[in-house]
């Protein structure tokens, strides 16, 4: 049930805003159509007051990060000249396809490695060569080197592509892959559900009530998970607020989501972009901001709100802090796919640099794991709380 939450109406300026806020202070469930006033609502301020009062009921001046490293073995892709928001995807002979070889992931992985990253966020496109042995074998030989590092990994789409090329039910790739190695799986591949949407933007991918469906096996298997939504692009609020109603939904039955991560359409380098004649541009700060506070508001049945600072810029996610955030992404080495669509963030981030804007904001810095069991709590001047000298940087970007 959703928690009381101590909303101030009088900083509320906009009059739609404010049974919105008498909702939350009884303690009551949005509705989409509250959702879409949240959206629609000129008064961010107000919107932000409202998140960041419901963060702080859960969290407290808390936020949360991971030593990550995102790995992505291939950007071989069958659905290359079907997704048209993507820039990454290449077909098998195209200039710049590649698939790495278990040796390649191997020196990936080690090359950041120094003990202190704790999870490998693995994802990349949907190539007929790799399927349940490409990866059991990569996640047998994570483990066997390098076993105190978590392994999240596979979108939702990219089990139901093993799948097939297996002959296999979901449930059972699911449980192959579990026991070779996997912990968890990511949120990636959610786009926006609306079947139109899709139709415009993706129309041979996996479908939104197959991603829910995977979502739900992993989950039954006892694989936790992560979810997200394309914003951005062509969706309405409505088509927003329907995709946030079914993860919502979805967590209602069976609790397996850590966390939601709403994630900004970049438009450089895809057809969707030239399409749209929108390159050069990406979503704005107030439209980055809102989707993160409606989704603290509306999903009252998640305990943690994700920024990818990647894809917003870690300005707008010091700012997001305060806008229902309790999370953002962690150290990251060497993303790609966001780059591959015209994100000019840094592909990744030293640990100085995420503890700086974390105190910022005002708030407190904490490691945690893949299961959001805080690890460490940063005072106000720590690098590292458990050491009497100062590490080397996590990462080199």
């Amino acid at each position: 049930m959703p928690l009381t939450v101590n909303v101030d109406l009088s900083s509320l300026r906009d009059p739609a805003l404010r049974p919105i806020g008498e909702k939350l202070r009884r303690g009551e469930r949005l509705t989409q159509q509250d959702g879409a006033v949240l959206f629609r609502s000129p008064d961010l301020l107000g919107v932000g007051h409202m998140a960041n009062a419901a963060n702080r009921v859960r969290h407290g001046d808390q936020v949360t990060f991971a030593a990550n490293q995102h790995i992505n073995p291939t950007n071989i892709c069958v659905l290359r000249k079907t997704c048209v928001f993507c820039g990454y995807a290449r077909l098998p002979k195209e200039e710049g396809a590649y698939r790495y070889s278990l040796a390649q992931v191997m020196e990936e992985a080690e090359q950041a490695d120094n003990g202190l990253t704790r999870e490998f966020h693995i994802v990349g496109g949907l190539d007929m060569q790799t399927g349940l042995e490409y990866y059991s074998t990569m996640f047998r030989a994570l483990k066997e080197r390098l076993p105190h590092v978590h392994i999240k990994a596979l979108t939702a789409v990219e089990i139901a592509h093993i799948a097939r090329i297996e002959k296999m039910s979901w449930k059972e790739v699911l449980s192959a892959l579990r026991e070779a190695g996997l912990d968890t799986m990511p949120g990636g591949g959610a786009e926006t559900f609306s079947e139109a949407v899709r139709d415009e933007i993706a129309d041979k991918k996996l479908g939104g009530a197959d991603y829910i469906g995977v979502h739900r096996a992993a989950h039954e298997l006892g694989i936790r998970t992560n979810c997200t939504m394309l914003y951005g692009h062509v969706e309405t609020i409505e088509d927003r607020m329907e995709h946030l109603q079914m993860l919502r939904d979805l967590q209602d039955e069976t609790g397996g989501f850590l966390a939601y991560i709403p994630l900004a359409y970049h438009p450089d380098d895809n057809a969707l972009g030239e399409t749209l004649g929108r390159v050069g541009t990406s979503s704005t700060g107030f439209d980055d901001l809102r989707n993160l506070a409606v989704g603290r508001l509306f999903l009252d049945n998640f305990d943690h709100i994700k920024s990818h600072w990647i894809m917003v810029t870690p300005f707008v996610t010091q700012t997001a802090l305060h806008f229902g955030v309790n999370d953002i992404e962690g150290t990251v080495v060497r993303e790609k796919i966001y780059h591959a669509v015209g994100a000019t963030t840094p592909q990744g981030m030293t640990l100085d640099a995420l503890l700086k804007l974390i105190r910022g904001a005002g708030k407190v810095p904490a490691e945690r794991d893949s299961f959001y069991n805080v690890l460490r709590v940063f005072g106000e001047t720590d690098v590292d709380a458990d050491a009497d000298t100062e590490p080397q940087a996590l990462i080199t970007a």
